[in-house]
């Protein structure tokens, strides 16, 4: 999608008359259904009278193109402006520019491509500007045909035409090399150097029709990424499949084949509990479709899930190379769907399904229904799902509601199970057990467990808890430590590690829930020092996990209870309860059921072993008497 386009001399005829601003804004909201704020009204007024002032005196053919606002296909980024012709072989030539409004920055070496700069109205780190227009041109070269074909040509800048480039300037540190040689970076007394630049590359009008080209030629993963990908999951030890993960993945693939070959669509739905590898097999699968020359994403709704196995899949490849950055595009959040067209992907792997939302943004304002998109934006739409970790009262994620969106667009649906257990050792014996003490499921069997080994432990001291993970930390950086959402998170505190959120006085314990600085909690060497929620472990899983069952849940007159009053307010998993559930008693009864599910989706965290403190002495002893009578049934 492009907002504006013409030749530069209808450009230069717009921002003449003092129209060209007004246009954006209007087609902005034809083509997107927003308006513009002032701010962004602004910038284009700024950013593009400054480009006309370097167009205006270049040799730039007055029939070459400009866009402005090009979204780049599949992803949620725009390039601020392209000026495109040929050059002197007669092969489309586009010039990518990203625009800046900066007029300070700061370097920040020890970080790949990263700097600081205003932002929000104080120094906040950003991607350098040469960073960014590389990576928007990397990722059309990804997926272009025309540019994999070599009909297209495209070269990245930048230009901050507020900014002052020193002698030694932060921005132009030698750690930024690579970027800034192959998208190069102009100041405010740089306009004739950028005038030079374009013209190199735009020679000539734009008779092959380059922005169309851009707009609407055919799509697929370039064979470097195809190879990347497949590179990265191969060999890998953390995305090794077995038994009746294969059996599904063979299967996927040949549904995925069929969609390229018929006009149906179609949605699968793989159900799994906790630990029976269902995102091992969606990052498989993100390689073997990709390979296969088919346009697939990875889907979550939380990033914590994206951001990790991204992260485990690029360990060990040092600065991470050029398709390895492209990568990580394949890996979406679950609105990014709202603006796509009809099966403008050919496969979306949709992990934790049962986190899908209605509305999406932060606001819970854009779009309409994010199962509905996913399944009108690709051919083949498969959902990974385990119901019993609903743990929101937006989570609309059933597979009754997906099957009612596939049937309601005629898509052919089928349904597939993993059962092999991967986490807790294996033990359907303790998933059942865990259910059984929840009153998740009130046919779960503890008293059949086979061989079991898996580690249950109930600390009386949180401290001893914490101790213990920290302990088994030092193996492999995979134990941590969790807790059930009854603190407050201070929004202010979330940088301050001297902050205790979560505190447990009578034992004087006191931890900060995970830092706000980081989006790979699950796999920071210094995250056993900060205690995670059911947000930032959800989807993952570690070889130890510490849990704190907090007020929330309690022991009374012989029953497991739970009371929604004791938890956090800042907690956003209940918000709306009484609005959406008018009668008290389906009120509690939906609060009950997301306060057992997050527990149980908490204590099904750990590969090897689960130790638990609670804050209800009642709770724990029952707890205590439960884990003895699991314990004896296993070994006989």
């Amino acid at each position: 999608m492009i907002i504006y386009s013409g030749t530069l001399a209808d450009f230069e005829s717009d921002v003449d008359g003092g129209l060209l601003a007004g246009k954006l804004s209007a087609a902005v909201y034809e083509k997107m259904g927003r308006g513009t704020p002032q701010s962004e009204f602004s910038s284009w007024q700024n950013s593009l009278n400054h480009m006309y002032i370097v167009l205006g005196k270049s040799d730039v053919p007055k029939d070459a193109s400009i866009a402005v606002e090009y979204n780049i296909p599949y992803t949620g980024k725009r390039v601020d402006m392209i000026v495109a012709g040929t050059d002197d072989r007669g092969i489309g030539s586009a010039i990518v520019i990203e625009l800046k409004q900066w007029t300070i920055a700061e370097s920040v070496v020890e970080k790949d491509g990263i700097v600081k700069t205003v932002l929000g109205g104080s120094m906040n780190e950003t991607t350098h500007p040469s960073f960014q227009a590389w990576s928007y041109v990397q990722m059309i070269n990804d997926y272009s045909v025309c540019v994999q074909d070599g009909l297209l040509r495209l070269k990245p800048c930048a230009y901050l035409h507020n900014y002052e480039i020193t002698d030694d300037d932060p921005l132009t540190d030698q750690a930024y090399g690579f970027y800034m040689s192959e998208a190069p970076l102009f100041g405010i007394r740089d306009k004739n150097r950028l005038r030079k630049f374009i013209q190199t590359y735009v020679r000539h009008g734009d008779s092959k029709n380059v922005i169309d080209m851009m707009e609407r030629g055919r799509l697929r993963p370039s064979k470097s990424l195809q190879d990347c990908i497949v590179s990265l999951v191969n060999g890998n030890r953390e995305f090794v499949m077995i038994d009746r993960q294969k059996v599904v993945l063979e299967e996927i693939l040949d549904q995925a084949k069929r969609c390229r070959n018929d006009p149906f669509k179609r949605v699968i739905i793989v159900e799994g509990g906790p630990g029976t590898g269902k995102s091992v097999l969606a990052i498989n699968l993100l390689a073997k479709l990709t390979e296969q020359g088919n346009l697939v994403a990875y889907v979550t709704k939380n990033s914590a899930p994206r951001n990790v196995y991204f992260r485990k899949l690029s360990e060990g490849k040092g600065r991470l190379s050029r398709s390895v950055t492209s990568v990580k595009n394949m890996f979406k959040g679950s609105g990014a769907f709202i603006s796509s067209g009809k099966n403008d992907f050919n496969v979306l792997l949709v992990d934790e399904s049962h986190r899908l939302a209605e509305k999406s943004g932060m606001f819970k304002n854009q779009g309409e229904n994010q199962i509905k998109e996913i399944i009108n934006a690709s051919k083949l739409s498969v959902f990974f799902i385990d119901e019993s970790q609903r743990v929101t009262l937006d989570d609309i994620g059933t597979i009754e509601n997906i099957e009612g969106f596939a049937r309601s667009c005629g898509a052919r649906i089928k349904r597939m199970e993993l059962d092999s257990q991967f986490r807790c050792d294996g033990s359907d014996g303790y998933l059942a057990w865990v259910d059984d003490l929840l009153g998740i499921r009130e046919t779960a069997n503890f008293d059949t467990a086979d061989d079991f080994v898996y580690d249950i432990e109930i600390f009386d001291d949180p401290n001893e808890l914490r101790r213990s993970i920290e302990e088994k930390n030092l193996t492999a950086n995979k134990s941590r430590m969790v807790a059930g959402y009854c603190w407050d998170w201070k929004t202010d505190k979330k940088h301050d590690p001297a902050y205790h959120d979560v505190k447990i006085q009578d034992f004087g314990f006191g931890m900060s829930w995970n830092l706000g600085s980081t989006n790979t909690w699950a796999v920071d060497a210094t995250s056993v020092g900060e205690i995670g929620c059911i947000h930032t472990c959800q989807g993952l899983e570690f070889d130890y996990v510490g849990v704190i069952i907090g007020d929330d849940l309690a022991y009374r007159d012989g029953k497991v209870v739970t009371d929604r009053t004791k938890r956090a307010r800042t907690d956003q998993s209940l918000r709306g309860l009484k609005q959406k559930y008018p009668d008290p008693e389906e009120q509690e009864k939906v609060a009950d059921r997301i306060i057992r599910n997050t527990y149980r989706t908490l204590m099904t965290r750990g590969m090897k072993g689960c130790y638990v403190y609670c804050t209800d002495r009642s709770l724990q002893e029952h707890m205590m008497s439960r884990i003895n009578k699991f314990k004896k049934n296993t070994r006989n």
